[in-house]
């Protein structure tokens, strides 16, 4: 049993209290014309409406956003009839769970009925019941940072679970006994380690201890509310420290074990302790990169997880060669299919798999530049498999570039420099995003005198290899190397 929550000795500076309360009425000020017109028509009609959750969380953090989510004792089919005639639209997608969505005036809001929850602990989903208080429905969220409100038409905090404390303290702690909380609903646990990513906080001992201890009840959860939560925890201004409490959890081994057991494998350049280590900083460093670039961009979450993923294939393909080193041979093939595998699993889109999985067999090929020079040849190809990805290519190898020995370091990011200045220059002379056979399909079977078929794609790549062995051909030597190609299947031109 983890040890009950203890009140912080050293309480937080009134002063830092004072502005953090601030900014949440600088924050409501900022939305009241949606803000309080629905909590002067709930109290119109005898009902509390309470700003709550995520939202007080983040406007006491100074960052409230566009979507609102409230509670009160009105129940689901009242705040319908209340919502009627305010609205601009309402959606009734969560009523079963008390909860009606609306718009107004570029604000989404959620108003939840106070809710008295049970759960049976098998599943994740509760037995809903509806509640009188705002006490009862506090008690029942996830963390104390979440579980403060706001009463709307007096503005007034309601904190019963110190949350102002944990938020001061940046503190990630749970209102009740956090093994009760986890019983209830596993996925709070993956949720703990998205808000460690999302705020840079820490979670209480007590927290991580429930963690550890029940780590397996997250076979309760289903992959795809799995794989939303490790989308957002990467998408987190701080996604390693949310990384870092679910292996030392042991969560990973649930959800990503590929990645604890990256931890006891050596680097080959014993550049790291470990290459799970090596795998973290390769993070830190391709999110640098992404920010570098566009500073106000979107999470770049194909290239997160391509970069903690990267050298997951390397525990398998492990060899201790003669005079004590060690070796990772074609550990890139290996990681692409265990990449796919698991995020397969985890029921990643399409397009994202794809994406993740081209990028980690893609990423030792630039090594073989640094090691020596490459033909444009071998250039057009780095560029042509690469394809739309090329752009992420570079960011995932330079941070891959993690060696302690800054000779070395500033030898590789040097050879990286001129490859993409050797991409640029034949890029500018061919057109190489769109590297193309010098004839088109149509032309072959009108040159061949064939009909739609096998042939036909033959000669295409057939060209395409030239077009990036060679570069542009001229028509008349296109024609000419088709007419070859032609003659060697046997066909009579």
């Amino acid at each position: 049993m983890a040890p009950s929550k203890q009140t912080d000795s050293t309480q937080p500076a009134p002063d830092r209290q004072r502005e953090a309360q601030r900014n949440a009425v600088v924050e409501l000020i900022r939305v009241a014309p949606v803000a309080e017109e629905l909590g002067e028509r709930f109290a119109a009609a005898g009902h509390a409406l309470y700003l709550v959750g995520g939202s007080v969380r983040d406007a006491l953090l100074g960052r409230l956003g566009t979507d609102l989510d409230f509670t009160t004792d009105a129940r689901p089919e009242r705040v319908r009839e209340l919502l009627t005639g305010w609205a601009e639209t309402i959606w009734d997608t969560g009523i079963e769970f008390g909860t009606l969505g609306a718009y107004r005036r570029g604000t989404t809001v959620e108003i939840t009925t106070f809710r008295a929850d049970s759960y049976d602990r098998v599943g994740r989903n509760p037995d809903v019941d509806f509640g009188d208080s705002i006490d009862g429905d506090l008690v029942r969220r996830d963390f104390t940072v979440n579980a403060m409100a706001i009463e709307l038409r007096a503005r007034t905090f309601v904190d019963l679970h110190g949350g102002m404390d944990d938020l001061v303290a940046e503190r990630l702690d749970t209102p009740a006994a956090p093994e009760d909380s986890f019983a209830d609903d596993p996925l709070r646990m993956l949720r703990a380690a998205r808000f460690v990513a999302q705020l840079g906080f820490t979670a209480a001992d007590r927290v991580v201890t429930a963690m550890t201890e029940m780590s397996a009840e997250i076979a309760r959860i289903t992959p795809e509310r799995v794989q939303v939560e490790l989308s957002k925890l990467l998408c987190g201004e701080h996604p390693r420290r949310g990384v870092e409490l679910l292996v030392d959890t042991g969560l990973a081994e649930h959800v990503l074990p590929e990645v604890p057991a990256m931890k006891l494998e050596i680097d080959e350049h014993h550049q790291h302790k470990d290459v799970y280590r090596h795998s973290l900083t390769v993070l830190d460093q391709a999110i640098d990169l992404e920010r570098a670039e566009d500073p106000d961009g979107e999470p770049d979450l194909v290239l997160r997880l391509a970069a903690l993923l990267h050298d997951v294939g390397k525990p398998a393909t492990r060899r201790f060669e003669p005079g004590g080193g060690v070796s990772f041979h074609h550990h890139e093939v290996v990681g692409a299919k265990m990449t796919r595998k698991r995020l397969r699993a985890l029921r990643y889109p399409k397009d994202v798999i794809n994406q993740v999985s081209d990028l980690v067999f893609l990423h030792l090929r630039f090594h073989g530049y640094s090691d020596g020079q490459w033909t444009d040849s071998a250039v057009r190809r780095y560029v042509n498999d690469a394809g739309p990805l090329l752009p992420r290519l570079h960011k995932l190898v330079r941070a891959d570039c993690t060696t302690r020995n800054k000779r070395k370091a500033s030898a590789l990011q040097r050879a990286y420099d001129d490859l993409e200045e050797r991409i640029a220059r034949i890029a500018a002379e061919e057109d190489l995003a769109k590297v193309r056979p010098d004839l088109d399909g149509n032309e072959i079977m009108r040159l061949l005198g064939v009909e739609p078929g096998p042939i036909v794609g033959k000669a295409w790549k057939h060209l395409k290899e030239l077009r990036l062995d060679r570069g542009p051909m001229d028509r008349d030597e296109a024609v000419e190397e088709l007419f070859k190609f032609a003659r060697e299947q046997g066909l009579d031109v």
